[in-house]
């Protein structure tokens, strides 16, 4: 598969709006951008992956391929969404314990552009280590949409509307 430079890997955590990342997909995909799925394991549970191949015309990935299974195109952006608590300290201690952290691992020192829209409420986001992996990955020059004007910690169980566009827009200056 030759690269176009325009290959988005899309890592989706493990949280209820993950159902919704669809939405994502087709902000990306009028973006020019193809999109290839990356879900953690336990993402697997809160998405429809057979939606998102039909929409992707890519397989969801969420293991390491097999020795002689065929390569997928190398990302040239990543967005993760929604990123979690867990993910978001894991991505920052460097810790690649399944694919999508493996991925994440890498790509700050591959010069990989990586926007990350978190989806974490206020008891997680107030939490020191949360705090310090936000301020992590932005020294590594990951995009983290944090704070006011962008994500916002919600109550537990009161997420309104997330803010998929928000992660499209932080791409879009990331790779201008």
């Amino acid at each position: 598969m030759t690269d176009d430079g325009r290959t988005l890997y899309v890592i989706v955590s493990a949280a209820g709006v993950a159902a919704d990342v669809g939405r994502l997909i087709t902000l990306a995909q009028r973006d020019g951008w193809t999109v290839q799925v990356i879900a953690t394991p336990s993402a697997l549970a809160f998405i429809d992956a057979e939606a998102l191949e039909a929409q992707t015309g890519r397989p969801v990935r969420s293991r390491y391929r097999a020795p002689g299974d065929p390569r997928p195109p190398r990302a040239n952006a990543i967005i993760a969404a929604p990123a979690t608590f867990n993910t978001i300290n894991k991505f920052a201690q460097g810790h690649a314990d399944n694919y999508a952290l493996g991925l994440l691992a890498e790509a700050p020192g591959l010069g990989i552009p990586v926007v990350v829209l978190p989806c974490v409420q206020t008891a997680l986001a107030s939490r020191v280590p949360f705090r310090a992996s936000v301020g992590q990955l932005r020294a590594e020059g990951v995009r983290v949409l944090f704070g006011p004007g962008e994500f916002e910690p919600h109550e537990p169980g009161a997420l309104g509307e997330f803010p998929w566009s928000l992660a499209v827009e932080a791409l879009r200056e990331q790779t201008a």
